[in-house]
């Protein structure tokens, strides 16, 4: 799954590990769904478009 997340929280000057504490992830999360490896749940993708303050087809594609 591609995705705009790193490009979004760092336009956001926000840091891995505040990202994961808002949605309650681990660092390695964030940086898993970032590289691509991981597909975050409806629920996780949802919680990070809500603390981006942008929509979930903005971040993922």
């Amino acid at each position: 799954m591609k995705n705009n997340l790193q490009e979004i929280r760092n336009n956001h000057n926000m840091t891995q590990e505040e990202l994961a504490n808002q949605v309650d992830v681990s660092i390695q999360t964030i940086q898993s769904i970032e590289k691509g490896k991981y597909k975050p749940s409806d629920s996780l993708a949802l919680n990070i478009s809500h603390s981006l303050n942008k929509e979930v087809a903005e971040i993922f594609s």
